[in-house]
């Protein structure tokens, strides 16, 4: 069976048991603060399962896209090495909220996988929770019944609290679980030893394939646990096992999810799979990890330095590092498979397909970015290892290998390859430490204690009336303290509530919270998921009273403005720059208005121009906004409103619409009642901030007026400068010219004096052992200067070896250039030649063996350099 009716068998089976199929949401998390990634199926119904919401249908099965590489699910260092562990990956579920329970869980689960998929029966173990003294649990008696009426006894395994009660994070909600393990051993390996002795004992053949989840619990911050409102089922079943096992392949990589895959890296590299265990950890890191980067992009995560960003660059780099490596790739390659994600997972997952020319290019851009860096990492080896010939020293710090690490994204087994070729060694004690120093830095910076919810009332439903609202009457749900570094803060949830919690880009309002007795400052407003939390800078004296809600009223028009205006921006990009356009971010507030877009070149200043004059003209329309709320999602999507990539929308939507022929957006967000409102649209800025995405900057209606006003009197200024002319651009253009032919003087009379200097140093070479020495102090106009004059006298004498202690513009630097054949022949290294000079003018520096400057502070040093230069070498 292929794995494209494999996934779809799983879905109208559970459709025949009147589940309810949900499309995967995004894998990259929004509004909440606890997970950066989808690591599991459940991910999205969190809410229900806390009971901060009703589930939309009782029973309920999708296939999730899913990644873990960063927080306690992280398998990204077992990816590759083994078959069966990835970073992406599909999970299968079935969810029961409030429904059934064990029994049909589990009758279900071994109904599908043995008549309907037709695994053998002998080869699937069980396994059941044993209780656990610390939480005060006892074993899971029920489950090990209803198994004991399926399957034999000697084929149910007790398990610990570690294999077998199955937790979302440190809080939350949790339960105890059923695995089922399929052994896909051979016949003579299984008479051997028994299947059950390496359930759970990572053995490559013996794997678990699904996980039934019975949530009974939610873990509190205490650690304590607390029986759930309701019963729920939750159960996981990793895609890319259950396709290997269906097919009875030996590793996960050999079925037909991957092969196609693999065979377009042999093709690309020239290796073949299955020869070489080191190539064959290439192979699987690249065909995983191109997934992984992929789903990413599409659901609107760029590579990038921060967070999850950060993240993706990382499985990336991994990826090309294993290439360039092992399989001789050292061009961009990864790019080229993004038209088989597209074929193979297209039907399942649109986005990739749609964006598939998008993901591409931001990939090879990558790509090429991070094999210059790798080059460069690698320059730096051949300086670090010259450094230590010159030493005698074959041993490269742990320091060093982390620094090569943490800025050129060396991992330590690459320094360590190319360090073992050269006969060298890598101090990998010390790599550890400076690691886990990295580490103890990180989770300081985001230490945080976040306390229990302390209920003030039992009413759950939460409403927002924002729209329509900027006060309301309110009564306080919950709330609790949450602590860091900056000390405590408090969060509060209101049963009804007009403030708009951070969303879509557009930030969350601000205001008050005022009884007959105290006024407390909400100073922000967020989602959890779908609980609105607002952020207070105390609690209430009394919690139980009424409040009146009241939102910032300036600062939510203000933002309403810019929000609008992105509206009317996207639209207008689309116009000038073409269809292709699509948000990749957005950030929304009461100053400015930011829009990250999908585009591949600079604007010019000529489409900048006619991307205002369109908004301008927009707003001068004074179009109405016509709101459509609770429309279904497919009739939103004939009337051909604009979604964004990445965002999970429900079955009814918000439809925000200025001119039906112009912009239709699906939005949560706020926005003006007529387009006048926002008075004037300006753009500051427009640049690129990664691969294949460009941001614009902008600002409106009070904002804008401000800039112009400061732009007038600039303008003012400068013509009282210059008294006053005609034409203000033909002076400038006159001083300009000016300028450009003194600079042509002064580089003139720099290069006779350089000319002349050089004359002079010529004569001051000293031969020794075979060496032309040159020391000698000079002034200099720049550093530009410096270089070129070292490289002039290392041209012109053979055997150079030119140490220059400067005085440039007031300030010490010092230059060491050496023959490149000294390097080698002589021991000697430029860089730890300045370094050591360096000192006499309170500085430092470095550069490549041949060549290196430094820079000070003392001025007065210039002169022990020279002495203690000659000191050392005449």
């Amino acid at each position: 069976m292929e794995a494209k009716k494999i996934r779809s068998t799983f879905i109208e089976f559970f459709q025949s048991k009147q589940h309810q199929y949900v499309p995967s949401s995004p894998i990259v998390v929004k509004n909440d603060p606890t997970l950066m990634f989808t690591n599991a199926g459940m991910n999205q119904f969190k809410d229900a399962f806390l009971g901060n919401e009703t589930a939309k249908y009782p029973r309920v099965a999708n296939s999730q896209k899913c990644l873990r590489v960063s927080g306690k699910h992280n398998d990204l260092e077992e990816v590759g090495v083994d078959t069966y562990h990835h970073t992406m990956f599909e999970m299968l579920g079935n969810w029961s909220f409030g429904d059934y329970f064990k029994k049909d869980a589990i009758a279900w689960a071994w109904e599908l996988l043995t008549e309907v998929y037709k695994l053998p029966k002998d080869r699937l173990y069980v396994s059941v929770f044993q209780g656990d003294a610390g939480d005060k649990l006892e074993k899971d008696q029920e489950a090990f019944d209803l198994w004991s009426q399926i399957v034999p006894v000697d084929r149910i395994i007790m398990g610990s609290k570690k294999d077998n009660f199955w937790e979302m994070g440190d809080t939350g909600p949790c339960g105890p679980c059923s695995e089922i393990h399929v052994d896909l051993r051979s016949e003579s390996e299984i008479a051997t030893i028994p299947g059950r002795d390496l359930v759970n004992n990572d053995h490559p053949q013996v794997i678990e394939i699904w996980n039934l989840v019975f949530m009974q619990f939610n873990r509190l911050a205490d650690g304590s646990l607390k029986e759930l409102p309701a019963k729920h089922v939750d159960t996981g079943m990793g895609f890319e096992r259950l396709v290997r096992a269906i097919q009875f392949k030996s590793s996960n990589y050999d079925t037909d999810l991957f092969k196609p895959f693999l065979d377009a890296i042999a093709k690309k590299s020239g290796k073949t799979y299955g020869l070489d265990e080191q190539t064959d950890i290439a192979f699987r890191v690249i065909v995983d990890h191109i997934r992984a980067i992929s789903f990413t992009i599409a659901d609107g995560q760029i590579p990038s330095n921060n967070k999850a960003g950060y993240v993706i660059r990382r499985i990336l780099r991994r990826a090309v590092r294993y290439g360039y490596t092992f399989l001789g790739l050292q061009q961009p390659f990864l790019f080229e498979l993004t038209p088989l994600i597209a074929e193979y997972f297209g039907d399942i997952f649109p986005e990739v397909r749609l964006q598939q020319e998008f993901i591409a290019k931001v990939i090879q851009e990558e790509e090429a970015s991070f094999l210059r860096t790798l080059d460069h990492g690698l320059k730096m080896l051949e300086s670090i290892k010259a450094e230590l010939n010159s030493k005698g020293d074959k041993i490269i710090t742990g320091k060093t290998a982390f620094e090569l690490y943490d800025t050129f994204g060396f991992p330590l087994d690459l320094t360590s390859l190319i360090a073992r070729e050269n006969g060298f060694s890598v101090d990998e004690k010390g790599f550890a430490e400076e690691m886990e120093k990295q580490k103890t830095r990180s989770r300081a910076a985001s230490e945080q204690e976040t306390g229990d919810w302390v209920i003030v009332s039992e009413d759950t439903g939460v409403e927002f009336i924002g729209y329509d609202f900027t006060e309301a009457y309110s009564h306080i749900i919950k709330h609790r303290t949450i602590t860091d570094k900056k000390g405590d803060r408090y969060q509060l949830v209101l049963d009804k509530t007009p403030f708009y919690a951070e969303s879509g880009g557009q930030v969350g309002d601000t205001g008050w919270l005022i009884s007959d007795s105290e006024k407390i400052r909400v100073i922000d407003t967020k989602k959890e998921n779908d609980l609105i939390v607002h952020f207070v800078e105390k609690l209430p004296l009394n919690p139980e009273k009424r409040f009146s809600a009241e939102v910032d009223r300036e600062k939510r028009t203000l933002t309403m403005n810019n929000h609008t205006a992105t509206h009317l921006l996207q639209s207008a990009l689309k116009a000038v720059l073409g269809d292709h356009i699509q948000q990749r971010g957005s950030l929304v507030n009461e100053n400015l208005l930011r829009f990250d877009f999908s585009h591949f070149g600079k604007m010019t200043e000529e489409e900048i121009t006619k991307v205002e004059d369109i908004v301008n003209s927009k707003v001068r329309e004074n179009i109405h906004l016509f709101e459509q709320r609770n429309v279904p999602i497919e009739e939103a999507k004939k009337m051909g409103a604009t979604a964004l990539f990445g965002e999970k929308y429900g079955d009814f939507v918000r439809v925000i619409t200025f001119d039906k022929n112009y912009s239709v957006e699906l939005c949560g967000g706020t926005h003006v009642p007529y387009t006048s409102q926002i008075g004037l649209f300006k753009i500051t800025s427009e640049g690129s901030i990664s691969s294949g995405v460009r941001r614009i900057e902008a600002i409106t209606s009070k904002a804008a007026e401000s800039y112009l006003r400061e732009q007038e009197t600039l303008v003012k200024e400068i013509q009282d400068l210059l008294k006053n002319p005609r034409d203000v651009k033909k002076a400038i253009e006159a001083l300009l010219q000016e300028r450009n032919e003194l600079r042509k003087e002064i580089e003139t009379l720099h290069l006779e004096k350089a000319s002349g200097l050089k004359s002079e140093l010529l004569k001051q070479f000293v031969e020794k052992d075979g060496v032309n020495i040159l020391i000698a102090q000079v002034e200099l106009p720049n550093a530009d200067s410096l270089k070129k004059l070292a490289y002039e006298l290392k041209n012109d004498v053979s055997n150079a070896f030119v140490v220059l202690a400067a005085q440039i513009e007031d300030k010490p630097q010092v230059a060491v250039i050496l023959e490149d054949t000294l390097v080698g022949s002589k021991g000697l290294n430029a860089g730890q030649i300045v370094r050591e000079l360096a000192k006499e003018i309170q500085g430092g520096g470095g550069g490549q063996p041949f060549f290196a400057t430094a820079g000070g502070k003392d001025l007065s040093g210039l002169g022990k350099v020279v002495a203690k230069a000659k000191e050392m070498y005449l």
